[in-house]
C-alpha cells in the first residue's frame, strides 16, 4: 500500500506529462531510421551517422544548457523544451508532405530533439526535487520508471502497426503531438515557483559549465556510479544496432520475432520498477545498488551464444528479461541517490553534465563497436562488450555515504 501513496495534484499532472511524451517516444521508436531508409532511401553508414551524430552534436549543444536552466524557473523551461521538440519533430511531415524532405533535415531535427531532451530531464529533476519530499523521491522516480517501461512494452508494437497503416511519418507525427500535450500538462501543475538566485559571488560563464561536472567528481560516491553508469549504458546501446543485424541478417529471425524478442521482457522493467522501494526499505540503498547493479552487468554477454530458431528467440527474451527487470530496480534508486546527494543549486548543472557524457559516450562507444564489427564480426562485438561489462561492478560505490560530503567539511568548520 506504501508504493500507493499520493503525492499530490501537482505530481500528479507531473507524472501525466511524463507519461503522454513517454508513449509518444514508444509509438515513434525507430521512426528516423525507417524514414532514413524507405523514403530518403539512405545506405548503412548515414543511418549509422543519424543516430551517432544526433547524440553527439545534440550534447555539445546542450552543454550550455546547463547553467542556463539552472537560474531559471523550471516549469517554463520544461515547456520550452516539450514544445521545441513539438515544433521540430512536426517539421519532418510538413516538409514530407510538400516533398521537401531531405537527410540534412533529419539530422538537423535528432539534434535538436536530443538537446532539448537534456535540458528538459535537467529541469525536471531540479523540479522534482523541489516539488517531492525527500522520503518520496524514490516513490516518485519509481513511477517514473515503471511508466517508462510501460510504454516500451506498449509504444513500438502500436507504432509498428501505426507505420504499416499509415507510413514512417504518422509516428513521428504522434511523437510531436505528446510533447504538445505534454507541455499542456506541465502548464496544468500550477503553483508558485521562486526564481532560483546564484550563491555567493556570480560566477564566470566557464566555471557554471563545468559546475555539473565539478559536483559529481567531488562525491565519491556519484563519481563511482557516474563512470558506471555511463559505461554501462553506452556498452549496452553501442551492441543495440549489432544485434539486429545478428538477428535479423545473419540468423534470420523475422521482424516480428525481433520485436516480440525485446518487447516482451520490458514487462520486467515494470516489476523491478514496483519492487525497488520495497527492497530499499528492507535492505538498504548501497545493497540494493550493488547487488542489483552487479547482476545488471551478467545479462549481455548471453546475447553472444543466441542460435537460430526458437532456441535463440528463448534465449534472447530470457536475457533480455533478467536485464530490464534489473534495470527497472536499479535505475530509480540511482536516480532518487543522485538527487539526494546532489545541492539544490546544482541539480540542473549536474543533471546536464550527467546526460551530456552520457549521450557522447553512447555516440562513441557505438561508432568504435560498428568499426570492431567489422573487423570481427556482430558476434563477437557483441561478446567483447559482454565481457567488458562484467567489469562494471568494480565501479559501484563500496561505502555508504552521507547525503551530501560536502556537507561535512562545513559542518567540521561550523
Amino acid at each position: 500500500m506504501a508504493g500507493r501513496r499520493a503525492l499530490g495534484r501537482r505530481f500528479g499532472w507531473l507524472w501525466a506529462s511524463y507519461a503522454v511524451s513517454s508513449y509518444g517516444t514508444g509509438l515513434g521508436f525507430g521512426a528516423f531510421p525507417m524514414i532514413a531508409v524507405l523514403v530518403l532511401h539512405s545506405g548503412p553508414a548515414e543511418v549509422s551517422a543519424l543516430s551517432a551524430a544526433g547524440l553527439a552534436v545534440g550534447a555539445v549543444v546542450a552543454v550550455p544548457l546547463g547553467p542556463w536552466v539552472e537560474f531559471r524557473r523550471k516549469r517554463p523551461v520544461m515547456m520550452a523544451m516539450d514544445l521545441t521538440r513539438f515544433v521540430a519533430l512536426m517539421s519532418i511531415p510538413v516538409a514530407f508532405a510538400l516533398g521537401l524532405l531531405s537527410f540534412v533535415q533529419l539530422l538537423v531535427v535528432s539534434v535538436v530533439v536530443a538537446a532539448a531532451k537534456i535540458a528538459f530531464t535537467a529541469a525536471s529533476g531540479a523540479y522534482l526535487k523541489a516539488l517531492v519530499p525527500p522520503q518520496d523521491l524514490l516513490i516518485a522516480n519509481s513511477r517514473f520508471e515503471s511508466t517508462t517501461w510501460a510504454a516500451t512494452v506498449a509504444g513500438p508494437p502500436l507504432g509498428g502497426a501505426a507505420i504499416g497503416m499509415f507510413g514512417p511519418v504518422a509516428t513521428v507525427m504522434a511523437d510531436a503531438v505528446s510533447y504538445l500535450l505534454s507541455a499542456l500538462g506541465v502548464r496544468a501543475i500550477g503553483g508558485g515557483e521562486p526564481r532560483p538566485t546564484r550563491s555567493g559571488v556570480r560566477r564566470s560563464r566557464a566555471g557554471d559549465l563545468l559546475e555539473g561536472w565539478r559536483s559529481i567528481l567531488a562525491h565519491r560516491g556519484l563519481r563511482r556510479l557516474f563512470f558506471n553508469a555511463i559505461l554501462v549504458n553506452g556498452l549496452l546501446l553501442a551492441t543495440e544496432p549489432l544485434l539486429a543485424v545478428l538477428l535479423l541478417g545473419d540468423l534470420g529471425f523475422a521482424p516480428w520475432q525481433y520485436g516480440l524478442a525485446f518487447a516482451a521482457p520490458c514487462v520486467g522493467g515494470l516489476v523491478g520498477a514496483r519492487l525497488a522501494r520495497r527492497l530499499v526499505a528492507r535492505y538498504g540503498q548501497r545493497k540494493v545498488m550493488r547487488t542489483v547493479g552487479a547482476l545488471r552487468a551478467c545479462w549481455p554477454i548471453g546475447l553472444a551464444f543466441v542460435q537460430p530458431g526458437v532456441p535463440g528467440i528463448v534465449l534472447v527474451i530470457a536475457v533480455q528479461l533478467g536485464l530490464v527487470t534489473c534495470c527497472g530496480m536499479f535505475n530509480p534508486v540511482l536516480a532518487t541517490y543522485r538527487l539526494d546527494r546532489t545541492d539544490p543549486d546544482r541539480i540542473a548543472r549536474t543533471l546536464s553534465a550527467w546526460s551530456v557524457t552520457s549521450s557522447a559516450t553512447i555516440a562513441a562507444l557505438t561508432a568504435v563497436w560498428g568499426l570492431l564489427a567489422a573487423v570481427t564480426g556482430p558476434r563477437m562485438a557483441i561478446a567483447i562488450a559482454g565481457v567488458l561489462l562484467l567489469a562494471t561492478p568494480l565501479l559501484l560505490p563500496r561505502h555508504e555515504n552521507a547525503p551530501q560530503d560536502a556537507r561535512e567539511p562545513a559542518a567540521g568548520r561550523a
